[in-house]
């Protein structure tokens, strides 16, 4: 009984969601809490909607801080001189603007958000494509690739989505990541370089300095850089780059070495942040209030999120459900299940939203796995690796906004993406099995 409750719970819940009858927010509040009370838990049902939210309070104190932490970043305009550098050693050369690209969206995806990755690699990087007559194709699939690697930071959507589905520590989610994060990034700079030569064989090498018909135009980077140029300039802390750099730095190498936990780095660094740049109290309420949007959008949904994992937990329901589930399952399967897992998740997270898969899915394999001494922590991280290929699905608003902006159809798009982005999703497979991060084979009996 528990388990057809559970299973019904899940596909009530993605057809809802799915079908944008109800919102993520709203959607993991309610359902889990009908079929909760159908089930005759509702005297115990406060405790169990406690103790999830307990379990996902640290990750979304995380989100809220790091999204305030980078937007400041980039009102201070800490990589505006960066996105200047690559524009002035580009120089018409189609290799080098097609990999600064790529360069350039891994960092300005830091703060986990694809929308402001989007309209800042686009509108920066756009004009000198269409000036030097590049495909700006070649422009939408790295920046798109290389966002989808930073995609996998804690701050991120979809790792976040995993912590708190699945009741784990962001940092313990992330940490063993970075080495096949770094492989996939690899990866991407490889695939920018061969697109660029493709390109230059097709163009030639054309100076931005210099017109087709061979005539001198006097240049610079400025010309190419609208979404530098008409940022409120009052923002800007030129002086402070060096500084802001540093924390910056220090704040990535405290997350590594985990000196902290990563909700009171982020908190201890977005305070420094706006001690530094925005000293007065007026100036630091209106950097929150301009971003605070942003982060509760995020923050509401892990927490409702845990609320579902509470009650989905709590009653019993995900422990019946991965019985039956390993009732279907051939026994030869079960060692298998973390690259299974990981191969699910292309066509699953392609097909359904990441809430859908990560809050309805992955808990009833993850539990299914434990039966195999395989954790669950293992079985998350399994779960990341289809996210380039996610990012391609209709249902992703972020794409439209990238493809809208660049000019190109959103079906070419994908045509000249999709199989790049399945070659990283075996990138992160293949790397990540060789470094144990989602083992083929049972450690426990």
């Amino acid at each position: 009984m528990l388990s057809l409750l559970g299973y019904g719970m899940i596909v009530v819940f993605m057809i809802l969601i799915m079908t944008k009858k109800l919102s993520a927010l709203v959607a993991l509040t309610i359902i889990p809490i009908i079929f909760a009370l159908i089930a005759g838990f509702g005297g115990e049902m406060g405790e169990m909607m406690i103790e999830g939210l307990k379990k996902v309070a640290p990750t979304a104190i995380m989100v809220i801080f790091a999204i305030l932490y980078f937007s400041t970043m980039f009102d201070t305009g800490l990589f505006d001189p960066i996105i200047r550098f690559f524009l002035r050693i580009i120089n018409g050369d189609p290799v080098k603007a097609v990999m600064c690209s790529a360069v350039l969206a891994a960092m300005v995806s830091l703060d986990g958000d694809g929308s402001t990755t989007y309209m800042i690699c686009v509108t920066a990087m756009l004009p000198l494509f269409k000036r030097i007559r590049l495909d700006p194709l070649s422009l939408t699939c790295v920046v798109f690739l290389a966002g989808s690697i930073t995609n996998l930071l804690p701050w991120g959507g979809p790792l976040a989505r995993v912590a708190a589905s699945l009741k784990v520590e962001s940092g313990d989610l992330f940490i063993p990541l970075i080495p096949s994060m770094v492989c996939g990034f690899v990866g991407v700079l490889v695939l920018a370089w061969y697109i660029g030569i493709r390109e230059r064989r097709r163009l030639g090498k054309l100076s931005i300095q210099t017109r087709t018909d061979g005539s001198v135009v006097e240049e610079d980077a400025e010309s190419y850089l609208p979404a530098i140029n008409e940022v409120n300039e009052e923002l800007r802390r030129p002086t402070l780059f060096w500084l802001n750099a540093g924390l910056t730095l220090l704040l990535m190498a405290s997350l590594v070495m985990e000196l902290l936990p990563l909700s009171v780095l982020f908190m201890v660094a977005f305070a420094l942040a706006l001690l530094i740049n925005y000293p007065h109290l007026d100036a630091q309420r209106q950097r929150i209030a301009a971003h605070a949007p942003a982060a509760l959008n995020q923050t509401s949904i892990f927490l409702a999120a845990g609320i579902f994992a509470g009650i989905l937990s709590g009653t019993g329901m995900v422990t019946a459900m991965s019985g039956s589930l390993l009732a279907i399952l051939p026994e030869s399967w079960g060692p298998y299940l973390a690259p299974i897992t990981a191969l699910i998740s292309l066509p699953g997270t392609f097909f359904m939203s990441n809430d859908a898969f990560y809050y309805g899915v992955l808990p009833v394999l993850a539990e299914a796995a434990k039966a195999y001494g395989i954790e669950p922590i293992e079985i998350g991280r399994a779960s990341l690796v289809g996210q380039p290929v996610h990012l391609l699905s209709p249902l992703v608003a972020s794409t439209y906004l990238l493809v809208g902006l660049a000019g190109v159809e959103f079906s070419d798009h994908q045509k000249y993406t999709f199989k790049w982005a399945f070659l990283l999703c075996m990138i992160f497979l293949g790397s990540g099995l060789l470094l144990g991060l989602y083992p083929i084979f049972s450690t426990a009996a």
